[in-house]
């Protein structure tokens, strides 16, 4: 195809007869057509399954339609009528299946059997449940030390698996638990948790609609999160300001169609998203906020002169707060031009932007990882509480801090204790509840696995979900990595390319997916989730499973469980008999599920509470704590500088349209104007042609840091978009191998994916990494 066949620019509004089109194409292409529009019509209804999707709250109003665009796609791509069973391992070898494209191994469909890697025939073959559970437990029984395994746990795992699976890791004796949370909001829970005293989120879906302003700030809702732009949509209309802070304009924060509205749809009407718009910098959102900041201070003072009312509030920092005096001082000392100069505002735009946020009396700030993935990103989430506090937007109706998370139950699996560094009470709970000595010394994280796997010192991989080889920065180091490892094993629905990058012995255990029915000994269970906003409700699959050799994700750690430990510290197999049983071990150890069976037949589930929504402040103080930071110095890694290595531009790592995670429904990105590939670099007209290039030609990516190594992916072609100058963004998985493994946020760990400094070659240089075998 051309690049004019590839790239059209896309003119109509986000959601809308678009949307419309794309939920039927994805659910014609289902071959499971009927069954699944009964399926999707009980997406997170009670009753229903919660969407496999984003981690996004349910409106409190009913509705016969609660799923989005991509809701329905995630559904459609689970309830696949298409089987990947023994019959199609014995058609293809590994390394035959590795030449593929990722969106073509998920597309092959649901995985049927149990498989065991063969390297001698490189083949996958059968394997009974029974002998795979005694597999991994020799491996696991035969290591020198349990901190020998890593256990990585994807964000759509349930509740009850969560808690299931740390208590089998914890019983066999380590803390390793990389999981998802480590490359998406660690910042976020670290930075709330510094200054509120929880890392949690402290709105709930009620007040985004008492608020007078909400700022959306390093986030793509249109894309990641459609459901989100129904409230925004309705704060406009009854007058809110809507202000959004992100490099890249996106349709759904200019124009939305509610497909719901049959008005709207058949007179091709659209409301617009929002009111105001700010690109920054990439990694210059805490510059920005500081400006907002350092603008308030500036009118509080001059009220003080003038003896106007005050702009902060006096009484809340008062009786909440600590710290002020520190904080203000470092605001006077960071000057404008350093503000205006990392931010990548003008002084004009920092300025309006305070003053939309103090014409407001009630402010919600919501924001995802367009804040979490920099170096700097712990302190960017406490300028967002700082500005916050000055004007008591925590811990009242209609205000105060979300950070928007991603998976569907990302945020319950780290409540359920998938945490690499877990609290003493937690652990004490456990103890007290379960009479076993628990591991107290800190586990690994992603990058801590993976370096520990890297020099042979963790030598089993076990997977509850996901597609960590793809997933994780380096790609091929992360691969080499799990490549060291003695086992690998994958729990998945799907084939993925995790499933290909094989330890020395490597398994695929197929689970079912939250749209089928869990049939266990005491009868069909449910399983619950927590959302975004703290709320914990119940999951019922609908639709037959695919396959009688499926387990749940319950069913299988039990089976892993029981064989590695017996019947210590618990009876696996009564635990998976009926879920309520593993509910109630929950309500015994973590606060806030007592009577956890009662509460979950409440519609709309239960709200697990935040206290710093109620103004309790569990830090060292007692009180919100403002943070005095300084402003990065400089964002590009200066290694990288004293080496004279100047970047072309600065890159930031994001989805497209058709996409979730590392999942990949299709090869299109409609809002961004690109069908049909996936290898695409979006950058200003004027950088392209300034850099020697022109719009549609192939140039390969390399990635500049202190290390000196070479980091490249290569055949991406230049798409002109209006981005601001020195930017780029490009799709991951893709460009993944671009971000180095050291390469992460402080104290988090967390890759720095939306800020990569590269240099652009003509593509068909020597020592390339085909993006396409990754």
């Amino acid at each position: 195809m051309s690049h004019k066949e590839n790239i059209r620019e896309y003119h109509g509004p986000a959601a809308g007869w678009g949307a419309l089109k794309s939920v039927t194409k994805s659910w014609l292409g289902s071959e499971n057509a009927f069954r699944n529009l009964r399926a999707m019509l009980k997406t997170n209804q009670n009753g229903g399954f919660d969407c496999p999707g984003c981690a996004w709250g349910e409106s409190p109003e009913d509705g016969l339609v609660k799923f989005c665009e991509n809701g329905a796609k995630a559904v459609n791509w689970e309830a696949s009528g298409r089987l990947v069973d023994p019959g199609f391992f014995a058609q293809y070898t590994v390394s035959e299946l590795r030449k593929q494209s990722d969106y073509w191994l998920e597309y092959q469909g649901r995985l049927s059997h149990p498989m065991r890697y063969h390297a001698e025939s490189d083949h996958y073959e059968p394997i009974s449940w029974q002998d795979a559970f005694a597999l991994i437990a020799a491996h696991l029984n035969n290591l020198e030390s349990p901190d020998e395994a890593e256990f990585y746990t994807s964000g759509r795992a349930s509740n009850e698996a969560a808690y299931l699976y740390q208590l089998f890791v914890r019983a066999f004796g380590t803390n390793n638990f990389p999981d998802c949370s480590n490359m998406c909001h660690e910042a976020s829970g670290i930075g709330m948790t510094d200054t509120i005293g929880v890392g949690k989120g402290t709105v709930v879906f009620e007040d985004l609609e008492l608020a007078d302003a909400i700022f959306v700030i390093g986030q793509n809702p249109g894309t990641n999160h459609p459901r989100m732009l129904e409230p925004l949509r309705e704060a406009v209309k009854r007058g809110a300001q809507v202000v959004c802070f992100n490099p890249l304009k996106e349709r759904g924060l200019e124009r939305f169609q509610h497909p719901q509205h049959p008005f709207e749809m058949l007179s091709n009407g659209s409301e617009p998203t929002n009111t105001a718009y700010f690109r920054p910098a990439l990694g210059g959102d805490m510059a920005a906020i500081r400006g907002m900041a350092k603008f308030l201070l500036r009118w509080e003072r001059d009220a003080q002169e003038k003896g106007e009312p005050p702009v902060f509030d006096h009484d809340f920092i008062a009786r909440h707060t600590t710290g002020l005096d520190q904080y203000l001082a470092e605001v006077d000392a960071t000057s404008w031009d350093h503000i205006v100069e990392q931010s990548g505002l003008t002084l004009a735009e920092i300025e309006m932007a305070a003053r939309m946020y103090r014409r407001a009396e009630r402010v919600v700030i919501c924001w995802a990882m367009g804040l979490t993935q920099h170096r700097h990103s712990v302190p960017t989430i406490q300028e967002v509480v700082n500005l916050q506090l000055l004007r008591g937007n925590v811990g009242k109706p209609g205000a105060g801090l979300s950070p928007v998370r991603g998976h569907s139950n990302v945020q319950g699996d780290r409540t359920m204790g998938i945490d690499e560094q877990p609290h003493d009470a937690f652990l004490d709970a456990l103890e007290d509840r379960f009479k076993f000595r628990v591991p107290r010394a800190h586990g690994h994280n992603a990058v801590l696995a993976i370096q520990a796997m890297e020099e042979k010192r963790a030598k089993v991989f076990i997977g509850l979900g996901g597609n960590f080889a793809q997933a994780t920065p380096d790609t091929p180091r992360t691969h080499a990595a799990l490549q060291q490892c003695d086992l690998t094993v994958q729990i998945s629905t799907k084939l993925n390319r995790g499933h290909l990058v094989t330890g020395r012995e490597a398994l695929i255990l197929p689970c079912l997916g939250r749209t089928e029915i869990d049939m266990q000994a005491e009868g069909p269970q449910g399983v619950t989730v927590e959302d975004t906003f703290s709320m914990v409700h119940i999951s019922y699959g609908q639709l037959k499973p695919r396959s009688p050799q499926l387990r749940s994700e319950p069913a299988i750690i039990a089976g892993i469980a029981k064989a590695t430990l017996g019947d210590h510290p618990i009876d696996w197999d009564w635990a998976v008999a009926d879920y309520s049983r593993i509910r109630d071990l929950i309500a015994e150890t973590i606060p806030g599920f007592e009577n956890f069976n009662e509460k979950i037949k409440h519609p709309g589930g239960f709200h697990l509470g935040n206290t710093a929504a109620q103004r309790q402040w569990h830090t060292p103080s007692g009180k919100a704590q403002f943070t005095p930071c300084a402003l990065p110095q400089q964002l590009v890694n200066e290694a990288v500088l004293a080496r004279g290595d100047k970047p072309d531009l600065i890159l930031q790592t994001m989805r497209s349209h058709d996409q979730y995670n590392t999942t990949l429904y299709g090869l299109d990105d409609r809002y961004r104007g690109v069908f049909g590939m996936r290898d695409v670099v979006f950058a200003n007209e004027a950088d392209i042609r300034r850099l020697g290039f022109e719009p549609g030609e192939k140039v390969d990516l390399v990635s500049l840091w202190e290390d000196g190594k070479e980091r490249r992916v290569s055949g991406f072609m230049l798409v002109a978009y209006d981005i601001p100058s020195g930017q780029a963004a490009a799709y991951y998985p893709e460009t993944n191998p671009l971000v180095p493994l050291e390469s992460y946020g402080d104290r988090t760990y967390t890759p720095t994916s939306k800020f990569v400094a590269i240099r652009l070659e003509k593509a068909g240089t020597d020592n390339r990494i085909p993006s396409a075998s990754l």
